[in-house]
Order: C-alpha cells, then sequence, then structure tokens
C-alpha cells in the first residue's frame, strides 16, 4: 500500500488553500451511505482539514442526481450501493462531471473491490480503504478531491469471485491488447501525460517532482495511475508505450 504523509497533495498548484494560489474554491464532497460506514468523526476531521469542502451525506443515490451549492468534486460510494450508483452513473457524471468516484471499502469486512471492477466500472475510479490512519485517510482524501486516483495494492490480488490472479493484460502490440478498452487510456490527465512524457525522457521521481512542484509520493500515485490505465507492468514499459505512440503521432 503506498502511504501518504500529511503534507502530500496531488498537485500543489491546485491543491489546498494557502498552497500557490490563494484560498481553494468552495467544493461538495457527497458521501453515499446508509450503513454509517463513515463515521461523523471521519467528517469532522474532512471538514477541519479542508475547510473549503462541503461534506452532504445522503442515504440513496437519487438524491445525489441534483446540483448543490457549489461543484461536486468527490462521490464516495458505499460499497453495498456500488451497483445502484453504477446505473444511475450516466445521469451522474452528466450533472457532477468533474467529480471522482469512489467505492468505500468498510474496514470490518475483506476487500471486494478488485482492479478488474474498478477497470469496468463506468463511474468508480478509486477505493477508499476505512482501516488506515488517520493522517493517511485524509492525505488519501486530499489526493481524490485534487482529481487523484488511488487503488490499494490489495484490490490488484483480489478478485469479486475471491481469484487471488490478476486479471489478464494482452501484450502490448497483440491485436486483442490493441482492441480492450483499458490499453490505449487517452483518458489519462493532463498532468498524466506530462509525467508519463518526463518519465520517457529518463527523469527520476525525485527530478519530476521538483519540476512540477509535487511530493514523490505524488508522483509515485500518479504513475501508479498511469501504469493501470495502460494496462501495462512497469514505468518502462508505459515509457516505450508512449514513446511507440508520439511516433506514431508524428509520422502520419
Amino acid at each position: 500500500m503506498v502511504l501518504l504523509d500529511g503534507n502530500d497533495y496531488a498537485d500543489a498548484g491546485v491543491g489546498a488553500a494557502g498552497v500557490r494560489g490563494g484560498p481553494e474554491p468552495r467544493r461538495v464532497m457527497l458521501i453515499l451511505t446508509n450503513t454509517g460506514s463513515v463515521s461523523k468523526r471521519l467528517i469532522d476531521a474532512v471538514e477541519r482539514e479542508f475547510p473549503w469542502v462541503v461534506v452532504e451525506q445522503l442515504e440513496h443515490v437519487g438524491a445525489a442526481c441534483r446540483e448543490f451549492s457549489h461543484p461536486v468534486a468527490l462521490i464516495l460510494v458505499d460499497a453495498a450501493m456500488m451497483r445502484e450508483a453504477e446505473a444511475a452513473s450516466a445521469l451522474l457524471m452528466r450533472i457532477h462531471p468533474h467529480a471522482l468516484t469512489a467505492v468505500i471499502e468498510p474496514y470490518d469486512r475483506p476487500p471486494a473491490t478488485s482492479l478488474a471492477a474498478v477497470v469496468d466500472s463506468p463511474l468508480i475510479r478509486s477505493v477508499l480503504p476505512m482501516d488506515l490512519r488517520l493522517d493517511v485517510w485524509l492525505s488519501i482524501i486530499r489526493l481524490m478531491l485534487c482529481g487523484g486516483e488511488y487503488l490499494p495494492p490489495e484490490s490488484i490480488f483480489q478478485t469479486r469471485s475471491g481469484d487471488t490472479s490478476l486479471p489478464h493484460l494482452a501484450p502490448y502490440g497483440s491485436q486483442q491488447g490493441q482492441g480492450q478498452r483499458r490499453t490505449d487510456r487517452t483518458e489519462l490527465t493532463a498532468r498524466e501525460l506530462q509525467i508519463l512524457e518526463m518519465v520517457s525522457r529518463g527523469l527520476q521521481n525525485k527530478l519530476i517532482a521538483a519540476e512540477f512542484g509535487l511530493s514523490e509520493h505524488t508522483v509515485k500515485i500518479h504513475l501508479h495511475n498511469i501504469i493501470r490505465k495502460l494496462g501495462v507492468h512497469n514505468r518502462t514499459e508505459a515509457a516505450a508505450r508512449y514513446r511507440s505512440t508520439q511516433h506514431f503521432g508524428t509520422s502520419r
């Protein structure tokens, strides 16, 4: 598991109030749960840590399908409501186009959300474990509020059926791999593309972090997301994929 300390921001230029750019605009964080999976203590901690965030706790998905007082930046969905939320994904994404959606993994049950489930989901982009120290948990919330994705490593090895193998990824360059939805990954964010370009030039995390004013932890999180989205195994393969894409793009 990648642990973040309390000073990490997904992007120091856009992150929290007081960091390079002045006070953060007000944003809404929605918590969809009817099981109390996020306690009042945690909600209070979020509001203290991010005073620019308005937390709204809702008991059914339909209540989230409307506009709020400020733009919605993050939607947390109880694992028990994941299917219901996915059924309403088109409406939720239309009303809240800039919101990242994460599934809440309760601390008292085994992980239920696999890498394959996240990759295949029309809505869910991240997993929020509830069995973490408060400072680490808040750091992941910070990352998500800034648009960064998070997936705990154990989710990669745990599928809904209980199979502990990784989901199959076709080799790069095969027809199967080129035809799969998750291999071309045009949905890389602007920041992820910037980091991938620097990785392709051979720069290490420390230099990339310095270039963009990020922490090394945050760069590692971005690289984790890049590798997952491209369907490759490591940064070397990701860099090769980027260089190949650039080659084909300039040769046309």
